[in-house]
């Protein structure tokens, strides 16, 4: 069979480094969406035929997604994205004016926003978490004892929720959740945890933080190479008890057919109605793909390899500063380069057929490394930025 690579048409004739942002899709899930479509059809779209090979299709992302996640797949929702998996569940937990929400200082825009939306509504307070710094000056050995020591400094109280990434979107360090989750069932109050996951599904084994996050949202568009439009959430139990829906529709009832019925107890409570049923048969085949190329942990070795070599490279290149101290430990690398506006860095090497992206918050540049990265992409792209240096 053809390496993923082969099998990724965006990737003949660019080289691309903005697999944080999408993944490019292989031709067989692009297929398996076409299929899925023509299949729908011949059986009828709307008939008693049809809903086998739709419950099948469904029954069979949700099954790879709760695999990676290390959970059963009643704890999985599935959702159109990173920012819907995490507002779906997190509107609809049990709040109390003047509880303190913590948000570490290198999330996504989308999630804090939609966090400072349900503080003005519900009457909380968001606290900062710093995070940012401790990534750009710490070891990445004693990273993890630096950032349970800043949660544990950040808690007050009143904290009823804890906000943060498993692998930061722009710094590329990667958060100790299950260590932080530890820490949190000591606290008083027991705060929920929120994980945006939309870096770390599909570049690092995330069993272990998704199993102990109350709240880990991701998307399959991003390392999963699966299309857009689909992602999912792992919930905790505890959460699945306590949360009600918020947006509501016919797949969140137990019996779909009555609105007095009660919602699923299970992930499916926070589905909603009619969605892309091709979708999951496309994401479904990425996800195969991408684990017959190894193991979570293998793979991460060989994301590692390119991000190394890339960040080693930088350090270099006159006017290069890197936002980590070291190697990154996934394969997000971030730099800056002296002289040059981050904006000005991506249009000349677009020119050029060389794909990065530039961030706002820091304002730098971002670089992502993933399986199907070549030594070759890496080395072209060292010396285009050689050549702007």
């Amino acid at each position: 069979m053809p390496s993923l690579r082969a099998l990724m048409p965006a990737l003949a004739n660019k080289t691309y480094f903005n697999y944080g942002g999408q993944g490019p899709l292989p031709t067989p899930s692009l297929e398996a969406i076409t299929a899925s479509w023509g299949r729908i059809q011949e059986l009828g779209p709307f008939t008693t035929a049809v809903w086998p090979f739709i419950e099948e299709e469904v029954a069979r992302v949700r099954r790879s997604l709760a695999a990676a996640c290390g959970v059963g797949p009643q704890r999985i929702s599935l959702t159109e994205n990173v920012t819907s998996g995490c507002v779906l569940p997190l509107w609809g937990l049990p709040w109390q004016p003047g509880d303190d929400v913590l948000i570490g200082d290198c999330e996504h825009p989308g999630v804090v926003a939609a966090c400072q939306e349900l503080a003005r509504r519900e009457q909380l307070a968001i606290k900062p978490l710093p995070v940012q710094q401790l990534c750009r000056s710490t070891p990445q050995a004693q990273l993890p004892e630096a950032v349970l020591a800043a949660v544990e400094h950040a808690l007050t109280p009143r904290t009823r929720l804890v906000v943060i990434s498993h692998l930061l979107w722009n710094t590329g360090s990667v958060m100790p959740i299950a260590a932080v989750a530890e820490l949190l069932s000591s606290h008083p109050r027991q705060p929920w945890l929120l994980v945006d996951a939309a870096q770390s599904m599909g570049s690092l084994p995330v069993a272990e933080a998704a199993a102990a996050a109350d709240i880990y949202a991701f998307t399959g568009h991003k390392w999963c190479c699966g299309p857009e439009g689909l992602g999912g959430v792992a919930l905790s139990e505890r959460l699945l008890e306590q949360a009600q829906p918020t947006l509501i529709g016919w797949r969140s009832l137990a019996h779909e057919g009555s609105a007095a019925s009660s919602f699923h107890r299970d992930g499916r409570r926070f589905e909603v109605a009619t969605s892309c049923l091709p979708l999951c048969s496309g994401l479904a085949t990425s996800l195969d793909l991408v684990e017959a190329e190894g193991s979570a942990s293998q793979r991460l070795a060989q994301i590692q390899a390119g991000s190394a070599r890339l960040w080693r490279g930088l350090q270099g290149i006159a006017g290069v500063e890197t936002l980590l101290p070291e190697p990154p430990p996934a394969g997000l690398v971030s730099f800056t380069l002296r002289g040059r506006s981050s904006a000005e860095v991506v249009q000349r090497l677009g020119e050029q057929g060389i794909w990065i992206r530039r961030l706002d918050d820091p304002d730098c540049l971002r670089a992502c490394t993933h399986i199907t990265t070549t030594d070759g992409e890496i080395d072209l792209l060292l010396e285009a930025l050689t050549a702007l240096g």
